[in-house]
């Protein structure tokens, strides 16, 4: 038998993705690059800027000693209120398997590890450890499995993550069905083909080992280790069932020796003009335009622009969670735009109009040590340095005894789950933050402190904010901290250096039993009081004069992010007021939508152009900008469908915390998800899956098709044209409708698409080869999938409601297959 042991510096080797490389530490990591998130990359319907960012982030690996990446994220957007929607490609399984399969094909070819997940259906954050996804083994099969097989027969990913949830009442982590006769024997997932848990993802010994799981994450493990001796001995295991789980880990192991990366090896950053450039297209590349009506784009020469909204000044580089990390740098939308017109000196302001956070913007702009080497300074006691040390009335004129060990951090958002010397600090621990804080505007600040633990937050050495006396929890640091308390300070001043300083206890948090291991933590935000109308009334009277107004708004990681899920579509506060408002004051206004996925539009008749940006990692200002000012021809097309209203979505009212029946949550829509769902019930979106239009204007024609081979096989092709002036790139979608079938199918679903770059004038004859998988649909009674004899309809266009050509094709017998 191999003797194993998954010990805490595991996760060394592994980082967090799937939008960038975290490294190896949450909390005070070495800065990563941040690329657009997954809904943004799958809309650029671009496999060749899928497979250069997996290189890129292969190459961050490399630089950071890491060996794993843990992405992609191919779960189906079932929804548009997942809360983890943004991390995922699409609710369409064809091109979230192809999108993945490029991903994870550039990432292997620089020897570093893909990690696919989170297998299967965990398309939620509600009671996510627990919940169970009841759905029927054909949608199971169509829309939930599809693209994990699509990216495994494509890619090969080494690393495959269990996911938290159950699907049909079994932990997936404890299912062999799942893990063992459909990924292994069905498919042939072999090879690396390491299983690892979701972290805290596995729930019992044996019976996860013996459904596949390799590897328990985090380590040191919880219920394997001694109680792996103790199945055995009770016979519940037998050695082989152990041995064939460490072979994948030590398979997987030699791997990560094959490759050259160093372990323990140094971590570094990666910051080069090439990398800036990929950055820069992948976020241009990501953004679509849904309306240019009046011809306002892209803008040329404006003499004066007005740069409104909340997500205008700050970068919403990437959604929330595990997603998150600290970017190398990361350029605004306001500064995008300003930078872009220096050459033809327009003028530029700016006005907040509304705010959107859920949790009041960080601080990390605005504070700073006395010294100028760092923003702020943390130290940590294994004692109370003072009797009174958390109290609120603590006399913070005395100097707490030294510490045991200080750090220095950039951030007021300190999530203490590793970056602190476990030698020196032990797990229970007090902490002191002390930091300058200077006010980038004069008037009164609102501050926000939510905790892991109990705590107080001091400025000028009065209290502020009180944590200690009356926390309340169940909110923040992944729903086991606490809510985030609110104060007001007076008449603060421009650049006026204040004192502020935090203490903190995890005593009380360790107590509660925490999800994973930690040191507690806090996260400080703060705002200059801004009254909802005045800020309005602002936004509307320097959009009036001024030539052109670029209007961003959206959401950003306070409400998309890990651990929760959106309650509605809604935009937060007061942002559509707003845009009505500013439409109103300037009919030339681009409106700029960012969010991670679908939100709702009342607005959008009055409003002639719009642009969703998604989050577009560290160059999403420049990216836009590139859009706006012509530089970049847009060329996205939607990865998601957006409804008029979440009451449209096909799986409405089955999602979510008000829609599950003790603990399960029922797949009503079955294999209708996504714009399969608008279309069998004839229902219009606010916009059709794969819309997205261009500068350019593009024809199709001359559409043919070859014969269906006896295996299902054939080609299909078409002619392109750009009928405009101007160079651009189409994406093609190639869609397939079975015209009589024995049980109930699709109107039309996409089975290949591609993207093409035309010079203006320029034709291009494009041919697509399909297969068995575009005529197939699965056979519950026979655990099989069946093409049937007889019509299908190929359908060719730029959208999934914009079908430019159809013709018929004839498969001529009807023929069945299992596996990839």
């Amino acid at each position: 038998m191999f003797v194993f042991r998954v010990s805490r510096p595991t996760e060394r080797y592994c980082s967090l993705g799937p939008n960038g490389v975290r490294g190896t530490q949450f909390f005070n990591g070495v800065p990563s690059s941040c690329f657009p998130s997954s809904t943004g990359l799958a809309s650029s319907f671009d496999l060749e800027l899928a497979y250069k960012i997996g290189e890129a982030l292969g190459d961050e690996c490399r630089a950071k000693s890491c060996h794993i990446l843990l992405g992609p994220t191919v779960n189906t957007q079932r929804s548009p209120l997942g809360g983890r929607g943004f991390e995922s490609f699409s609710e369409d399984a064809v091109l979230n398997g192809e999108i993945a399969a490029a991903y994870i094909n550039g990432l292997q070819s620089k020897g570093v590890s893909a990690t696919i997940k989170h297998y299967v259906a965990n398309d939620q954050e509600h009671e996510r450890f627990s919940v169970s996804s009841e759905l029927s083994e054909r949608a199971l099969r169509e829309i939930y499995l599809k693209p994990f097989q699509i990216a495994i027969r494509k890619s090969d990913p080494w690393a495959l993550m269990s996911s938290y949830n159950r699907v049909n009442g079994l932990h997936v982590s404890e299912d062999k069905r799942l893990l063992d006769d459909i990924l292994r024997k069905e498919w042939g997932y072999k090879g690396m083909g390491l299983i690892m848990s979701d972290w805290t993802g596995v729930y019992s010994t044996a019976e996860s080992i013996k459904a596949g799981v390799d590897l328990e994450m985090p380590g040191p493990s919880v219920v394997r280790g001694p109680a792996v001796l103790r199945a055995i001995q009770a016979g519940k295991l037998c050695t082989d069932d152990v041995d064939d789980r460490a072979r994948k880990v030590l398979e997987l192991l030699g791997k990560a020796h094959e490759s050259g990366i160093p372990f323990n090896g140094p971590e570094e950053g990666v910051d080069t003009p090439e990398l800036r450039q990929l950055l820069r297209r992948a976020a241009a590349d990501s953004v679509v335009l849904l309306k240019n009506n009046a011809g306002l784009l892209p803008l040329s020469a404006p003499t004066s622009i007005a740069v409104i909204g909340p997500n205008a000044k700050k970068a919403m580089a990437s959604g929330g969670g595990s997603a998150q990390l600290l970017s190398t740098y990361t350029i605004s939308p306001l500064q995008g735009i300003t930078e872009a017109v220096k050459a033809i000196n327009s003028q530029v302001n700016y006005a907040v109009g509304a705010t959107s956070h859920k949790f009041l913007p960080l601080l990390d702009a605005l504070i700073k040590q006395q010294d100028g080497t760092s923003r702020a300074l943390l130290e940590f006691w294994n004692e109370p340095p003072s009797s009174d040390f958390i109290s609120p009335h603590a006399d913070l004129s005395l100097s707490p005894k030294q510490s045991v060990w200080d750090t220095k951090t950039s951030t007021s958002n300190c999530i203490l789950l590793d970056g602190v010397n476990a030698e020196k600090v032990s797990p229970s621990c007090w902490t002191r933050y002390s930091t300058t804080f200077v006010p980038d505007e004069s008037g009164d600040w609102e501050f926000g402190m939510s905790v892991a633990g109990i705590g107080n937050m001091f400025i000028d050495k009065k209290m502020v904010i009180d944590q200690s006396t009356n926390t309340k929890y169940l909110e923040s640091y992944f729903g086991a901290g606490s809510t985030e308390v609110r104060a007001i300070v007076q008449g603060m001043k421009t650049g006026q250096e204040y004192e502020l300083e935090v203490r903190l206890s995890n005593a009380e948090f360790i107590s509660r039993g925490p999800p994973f291991p930690s040191w507690g933590g806090f996260r400080l935000g703060g705002i200059r009081v801004i009254e909802g109308q005045e800020a309005i009334q602002e936004a509307e009277a320097l959009a009036k004069t001024s030539d052109v107004v670029i209007l961003v708004i959206g959401l950003n990681h306070d409400w998309e992010s890990e651990g929760f899920d959106r309650d509605d579509m809604k935009l937060p506060g007061l942002t559509n007021d707003l845009v009505f408002k500013v439409l109103q004051a300037n009919p030339r206004t681009v409106v700029v939508n960012q969010s991670g996925t679908p939100v709702e539009m009342p607005w959008i008749d009055e409003a002639d152009t719009v642009l969703q940006a998604f989050y577009g990692g560290n160059e999403l200002g420049n990216g836009l900008a590139d859009v706006l000012f012509g530089k970049v021809n847009p060329s996205a097309k939607l990865a998601l469908t957006v409804p008029k209203r979440l009451e449209d979505n096909p799986s409405y009212p089955s999602f979510g915390k008000k829609c599950q029946e003790y603990g399960k949550v029922l797949y009503n829509e079955g294999i209708f998800v996504g714009y399969r769902g608008y279309e069998i019930k004839n229902a219009v979106p606010l916009f059709p899956f794969g819309f997205g239009l261009s500068y350019s204007k593009f024809d199709y024609s001359d559409l043919s098709c070859s014969e269906i081979s006896s295996d299902g096989k054939f080609s299909v092709r078409f002619k392109i044209t750009n009928s405009s002036g101007i160079e651009g790139r189409e994406v093609a979608q190639i869609y397939i409708s079975d015209v009589e079938s024995s049980l109930p199918r699709p109107v039309k679903e996409l089975k290949g698409f591609v993207k093409e770059t035309l010079k203006a004038g320029e034709t291009k004859v494009i041919t697509v080869f399909l297969d068995r998988d575009a005529l197939g649909y699965y056979d519950e009674r026979k655990s099989s999938w069946i093409a049937e004899k007889g019509e299908f309809v190929v359908l060719v266009g730029a959208s999934s409601a914009d079908v430019r050509m159809k013709r018929s094709i004839e498969l001529k017998s009807t023929f069945s297959w299992v596996g990839l």
